[in-house]
C-alpha cells in the first residue's frame, strides 16, 4: 500500500470515528436540551453548560483512547488553560457544543464539531446538528450530508458546493452581526441574506444552498475547523481578507489567543 492510499484509508477511518463520537456527544447534548440547563459564565463572560462539558468528555475520551499521541485542542479544556505543548505533527480541534447561545435559547442551530488539522489545513471534519437530525462530514475527496433519527444514521448523500450565483446568497451570523458584515453585503445589490447560527453556515455552502459567508468578528479555530473541512471537501474554500487560505495552528499570542482566527470569507466554488 503506497503512502497516498494509506493516508486516504487513515482519513476514512478517522472520519468514521469522528461521526461515531459526534453522534454519541449529540445524544448526551439532547438529554440536557430536553431536561433544561443551568447556565454558567466563563472568564470571558461567554456561556457554558454541563452539556458542553459532558459532550467534551465523550469526544476527548474517544479520541485519546483510539488515536494515541495526537494532541487535542478543545474549547472547554482550552478555556481552563489546558493546551498541548506542541501540535506540529497535526492535531485535533474540537468544539463540543458550538452555538451555546442557540442551545440555551432552545434554537436548533447548535452543533458538535470535530476536525483533524494537518499541515495547517483542516483535512477531516464532522459537524453534527442533533436538534436538526443532520450530520455533515468531509475529507479530501468528498463531503456528505447524513440524516439521523435519535442519533442513528438513516440515510447519506454526497454534497457539493455550487458555482457562485449572481446575485449571491450570503450567510450572516444570527448572534454576531457587525457593521463590516453589512458593508460587505452592500457590495452585492440584490443579494439574498440568510441568518443561521454556529458552523452550519459552512455546511450550507458545502451543500450548495448559499454562496458566501463573511465573518468580520471574533472566532476561534475550534469554531471553524470542522465546518471548513466539510466545505473544502465539497469544493469550497475559506480565505482571509488577504485572499490566502485560512490556516490552523498556534498564531501569535499566548494561551487562547494563539488559536484566534483572523477575519475571513468562506465561499462555495469560485
Amino acid at each position: 500500500m503506497n503512502h497516498a492510499t494509506r493516508s486516504a484509508t487513515d482519513e476514512t477511518a478517522l472520519l468514521a470515528l469522528f461521526e461515531e463520537l459526534a453522534l454519541s456527544a449529540g445524544r448526551e447534548i439532547m438529554r440536557h436540551y430536553e431536561a433544561g440547563v443551568r447556565v454558567e459564565r466563563k472568564s470571558d463572560a461567554s456561556p457554558v453548560t454541563e452539556a458542553d462539558r459532558a459532550a467534551e468528555r465523550i469526544i476527548l475520551t474517544g479520541l485519546r483512547s483510539s488515536v494515541s499521541g495526537t494532541p487535542c485542542v478543545s474549547e472547554e479544556e482550552a478555556s481552563c488553560g489546558v493546551l498541548p505543548a506542541c501540535v506540529d505533527e497535526g492535531f485535533f480541534l474540537v468544539d463540543p457544543l458550538d452555538g451555546t447561545r442557540e442551545f440555551i435559547e432552545h434554537r436548533p442551530d447548535f452543533t458538535v464539531n470535530i476536525a483533524l488539522i494537518k499541515n495547517a489545513a483542516p483535512v477531516v471534519g464532522v459537524v453534527y446538528a442533533p436538534a436538526r437530525g443532520l450530520l455533515y462530514s468531509g475529507r479530501i475527496g468528498g463531503a456528505f450530508e447524513v440524516e439521523c433519527r435519535e442519533g442513528v444514521e438513516k440515510s447519506r448523500r454526497q454534497i457539493c458546493a455550487r458555482l457562485r450565483r449572481n446575485p449571491p446568497a450570503i450567510l450572516a451570523s444570527r448572534s454576531h452581526s457587525t457593521p463590516e458584515t453589512e458593508d460587505f453585503i452592500a457590495r452585492y445589490p440584490g443579494a439574498h441574506t440568510v441568518s443561521i447560527g454556529s458552523s452550519l453556515k459552512f455546511c450550507m455552502l458545502a451543500r450548495g444552498e448559499a454562496d458566501l459567508y463573511p465573518r468580520f468578528g471574533r472566532t476561534m479555530q475550534w469554531d471553524t475547523a470542522a465546518g471548513d473541512a466539510v466545505l473544502r471537501a465539497a469544493g469550497g474554500r475559506t480565505l482571509t481578507l488577504d485572499g490566502e487560505l485560512l490556516t490552523y495552528g498556534p498564531r501569535e499570542g499566548e494561551g487562547l489567543e494563539a488559536f484566534a482566527n483572523p477575519f475571513f470569507i468562506a465561499e462555495g466554488r469560485a
